[in-house]
This record gives C-alpha cells, sequence and structure tokens, in this order.
C-alpha cells in the first residue's frame, strides 16, 4: 500500500526545460517511478541529447521544441502532448534562467528577461496545463522555486524577485485549484553538485568552502537528492499537500550557520 502511493504508473510528467542538470535528475526519478517523461527546450539538438541519454537509462521520454515564455507555442505544443502523448498528469515548471549583475548596473531589459522566464512562463504553462486537469478532475504542479525564494544574495536581484514572486504564486494557484483536486507545490533546491558548479567545488576555493560550513548536511546536493521530493510532489502521497515549498538544501535555511570560532 505504501510503495503504490509514490507509483507513477501510467503518469504522463512534462518537465520544462528537463534537459540537463537538476531538471534530468527530477524527470529521471520521475520516469524511474513509472511516468513517461515529456521535456521541452528551445534547441533540438540539446533535446537529442537529452532524449538519448533518458533512452540510455531505460526510460520512455519525449521531447518538444518550443519557447514556455510564448503562450501561443505553449498551447499549441501541449495540445500536441497530449494529443501524441497523453493527457499531462504531472507539470515540473523547472526552465530558468539568471543573470548574475549588481543592481545599480543591471538593464531593465536584463531584469525584464529573467522576470519573464523564471515567474511568467510558470504562469503561462501552468494556467494552460491546468485547463485539462481541471477538466479531468485533478493533476499535480511543481513549481521549481529557490533557496532565494526566501533569502537575498549579492548580485540576483532579479533571479531573488522572480523566485520569491514564483513562491507566492504556487500559494496563488494551490488556493485556486486545490477543489479541483489538484495540488501545487515548489521544490527549492539548495547548493547542487552540477556540471555548473563542478569549477567552484574544489578544495580551497572559497564558495566551496562556504557552501560545505554553511550547509549543516556538509555537503553540495547530489542531483538524485531532488528525485524523492519531486516523486513525493508528483504522486497520491502527497494529495493533501498544497501550497508548500519543500526546501531540499541540507538545512541550510535551518540555521544561522556557524559563530566563527567553531
Amino acid at each position: 500500500m505504501s510503495i503504490n502511493l509514490f507509483d507513477l504508473t501510467g503518469k504522463t510528467a512534462l518537465i520544462t526545460g528537463g534537459v540537463h542538470g537538476l531538471g534530468m535528475a527530477m524527470a529521471k526519478g520521475l520516469g524511474q517511478a513509472g511516468a513517461k517523461i515529456v521535456v521541452n527546450d528551445l534547441s533540438q539538438a540539446a533535446l537529442d541529447n537529452a532524449l538519448a541519454e533518458y533512452k540510455s537509462v531505460g526510460l520512455e521520454a519525449y521531447g518538444y521544441v518550443f519557447n514556455v515564455c510564448d503562450e501561443q507555442a505553449v498551447i499549441a505544443n501541449i495540445a500536441k502532448i497530449e494529443a501524441e502523448v497523453g493527457p499531462i498528469d504531472i507539470l515540473v515548471n523547472n526552465a530558468g534562467i539568471i543573470k548574475r549583475t549588481p543592481i545599480v548596473d543591471m538593464t531593465v531589459e536584463d531584469f525584464t528577461a529573467v522576470i519573464t522566464v523564471d515567474l511568467i512562463s510558470p504562469f503561462i504553462v501552468s494556467k494552460n496545463v491546468a485547463k485539462g486537469m481541471i477538466q479531468r478532475g485533478g493533476g499535480k504542479i511543481i513549481n521549481i522555486c529557490s533557496m532565494m525564494s526566501e533569502l537575498g544574495r549579492d548580485s540576483v536581484s532579479a533571479y531573488a524577485a522572480a523566485k520569491g514572486g514564483l513562491k507566492m504564486l504556487t500559494k496563488n494557484m494551490a488556493t485556486e485549484w486545490a477543489k479541483f483536486n489538484i495540488q501545487t507545490n515548489g521544490i527549492g533546491p539548495g547548493y547542487f553538485a552540477t556540471s555548473q558548479t563542478a569549477p567552484i567545488r574544489v578544495d580551497g576555493h572559497p564558495f566551496n568552502e562556504f557552501i560545505i560550513s554553511r550547509t549543516p548536511a556538509a555537503r553540495w546536493g547530489d542531483p538524485e537528492d531532488l528525485q524523492g521530493a519531486a516523486i513525493f510532489l508528483s504522486s497520491k502521497a502527497s494529495d493533501f499537500v498544497n501550497g508548500h515549498i519543500l526546501y531540499v538544501d541540507g538545512g541550510i535555511l535551518a540555521t544561522i550557520g556557524k559563530p566563527s570560532n567553531e
């Protein structure tokens, strides 16, 4: 009984931007729990590489090229996915960008670009996927938030503004759609060992030392550490969980940090 609560067999999951990194790790977890995987990207080459990776580990996966910020493209591709693969039971709004620029130096255009991808696109994709979920009587939506949904940090003002907004959008989606048996929640990753962080995850690098000392678990997260959270929030096990942000951060947000003399 308890194992069946996490079984995603027969479900179709759309993971936006799920072609590498944390998005791919979460998609693999959902696939291993039984779901059919659908990912999107702006690049056909990136999709082809991702689909080859999913196939190599025995997962059923499909790829579509479209821009999550273009509502007409989103609507058209949702229709294609549901006609060709199946109704979207699980949506993971994972696509995102970051621009590291001090506020006084950041252009309005760059700030707007981050807000558009990281906050407006989850609104666009969710509202259009949710219409089908409402008609079918349920679904799961997971917004990929961040520790920057709770904390500020130098040079990431647009990202923090977007992720803080996404936290509240998640809560409002839950408020509006829970009555339709749609559970809307978020995952807030901490600092993870990915190809992007490899250059700074070396002994002696100041940021590496900072993350290890700042994290109660005393390590970087492994991308697979996100899979349990993604499966839980996609499965029957979370049918009465709504509007929650699950931080997978090794305990960073739980503590003020170690004193300097420790």
